[in-house]
């Protein structure tokens, strides 16, 4: 039992290590932690969505930016469109599961937001299509992703890519990435 939990956090070591090394992982980071202090600034939001593990991230991560981080400060304007359950049951039953966050984008990103998927495959189609439709709208798209980014890392103007094909690394690498992004976020004085 002590073998796997060593070589468990040897592998999460070594993926955070890879990211570490990765001066474009860095600078991806900080450019989407300064467009986010670029929205909030101007009085516009920040947008979240995955699926599964990666919609509980997004959750967290509008928590955070919502309630707080850190340190006491303003509330600041994040929605995870995976938290409503009757909206996406609806959407998924008239349209179809892929529609359930395009659907929601279109009827709440403005231009000047922040869309931010979360998807460890990089290949969610629903993100993909909640992606297309945030971009389409005027937001700025960023994702958190794994593997080597996917189709939506394709698509997005911010990709911050996990270098793991590993699931649950790559989610453990995911709360990291959303924790530091915060940090980045409360220090400006917004």
């Amino acid at each position: 039992m002590y073998s796997l939990i060593r070589e468990r956090l040897q592998d999460s070591i070594r993926v955070k290590q890879l990211m570490l090394e990765n001066e474009a992982t860095q600078a991806a980071i900080s450019k989407l932690s300064n467009e986010i202090i670029g929205a909030i600034k101007r009085g516009n939001k920040v947008v979240l969505c995955g699926n599964g593990g990666s919609a509980a991230d997004a959750l967290h991560f509008a928590g955070e930016i919502v309630g707080r981080f850190q340190k006491e400060r303003n509330s600041w304007p994040a929605i995870a469109l995976n938290s409503d359950v009757a909206v996406m049951t609806s959407i998924a039953n008239d349209y179809g599961y892929e529609n359930i966050f395009e659907r929601q984008v279109e009827g709440c990103i403005h231009p000047g937001d922040v869309f931010i998927g979360i998807s460890t495959s990089g290949n969610s189609e629903n993100i993909y299509r909640a992606v297309v439709a945030a971009k389409r709208n005027g937001a700025l798209t960023a994702a958190l992703l794994g593997n080597d980014g996917g189709k939506i890392g394709r698509e997005v103007e911010r990709p911050i890519v996990v270098p793991s094909t590993n699931t649950a690394r790559i989610q453990e690498s995911h709360i990291t990435l959303i924790h530091i992004i915060c940090e980045m976020v409360e220090r400006d004085e917004l």
